[in-house]
Order: structure tokens, then sequence, then C-alpha cells
């Protein structure tokens, strides 16, 4: 048997001194008992469910938690027809595969979806480019620049790399002379 833990103990012993609380006011209430007097019966009546409200509490708190872990219905069902249950885990396992790979497919959409609508709008809203620019970011997307770049199959940052340094960096210009 496990052991309790000590505020499962203290919680316990207090609901075991209400009970005890609760049976002393039922043993008041009966001493003093006047047969022909509705208060005395009322009062009685009141302890008695007070009582019974505290046995009830204490009889949940102590009976055992079921922490057994749950056995599908159709795996036993499985076992119960002289099958292996290895052929469920692994149908199961499949079944999850397969709606994660429908579940990742929707977000790839849905991400595609965000990209291209993003571009658009700014094409159509350059105004708003910023605003565009945030909400495609805090939805998991990239920058619309890096967003071409994914959507290209190109790496991020590999784009800029491909295209050589920006003018007036590096190699001179056709209208500059050196020297």
């Amino acid at each position: 048997m496990a052991p309790v833990d000590h505020t499962d103990h203290s919680e316990l012993e207090q609901q075991l001194k209400d009970i005890i609380q609760d049976l002393y006011q039922v043993m008041v209430q009966v001493s003093t008992y006047d047969s022909m007097g509705r208060s005395s019966r009322d009062v009685l009546t009141n302890e008695i469910k007070t009582l019974s409200r505290s046995l009830q509490i204490l009889h949940t708190s102590a009976s055992p938690p079921n922490n057994l872990p749950s056995i599908p219905p159709e795996l036993l069902e499985y076992v119960e027809n002289g099958r292996n249950p290895d052929i469920y885990t692994r149908e199961f396992v499949e079944l999850v595969r397969r709606g994660n790979q429908l579940m990742r497919g929707k977000l790839n959409a849905f991400g595609s979806f965000r990209d291209v609508l993003a571009e658009q709008m700014t094409a159509a809203m350059p105004e708003l480019r910023e605003d565009i620019a945030h909400v495609v970011e805090a939805t998991g997307g990239a920058s619309s620049g890096r967003a071409t770049e994914q959507r290209n199959g190109v790496a991020p940052g590999l784009a800029a790399a491909d295209a050589g340094p920006p003018a007036g960096i590096g190699a001179p210009t056709a209208g500059t002379s050196s020297g």
C-alpha cells in the first residue's frame, strides 16, 4: 500500500474531527429532545443530515482513486477474439500517422495561402506593408522576402548571397574608374 501524503492525511484527520463533532451535536440534540416541540425535531433532523454529509465526504476522500491506466475497449476486444494486441497497436499508430500527415498538409496549405495572401495584399495596398508583415510573423510565417524564397525552394538567406554584392560594394561598376 502506498504511503499517504501529509496533506491527504491532515485532510482526512480534519474530516474525522468534523464527524466526531457532528456526532457530539447529535448526542446533545438527542439528550435535550422534546417530543412536543417542533424546533427540537427540525434541529435534530438537520444535525443528522450534516452527519450524513460528513460521512459521505469522508467515504469519497478515503476511497482509493482509480489511478490504473485506461485500457481501450477495442484492445480488450482484440484479445478476447484471440488476436494479437500488437496488431491493434500497429493499426493505431498507422491511423495516428495518417492523421498527422493530413494535419501537416493542411498546416502547410494554410501557411502557403497566408504567404500568398500577404504578398498580394502588400502589392495591392503598400501602405499596409508593416501591418501585414506583423500579422504574418505573428501567425508563424516568415517575413515577406523570406516567404518568397521559401516558396521558390531557396533556403532563406541564400537568394541574397547568390545575387552578389549590392551595387557600390565589391567590384567597380562600368561607369566608375578606380584610381
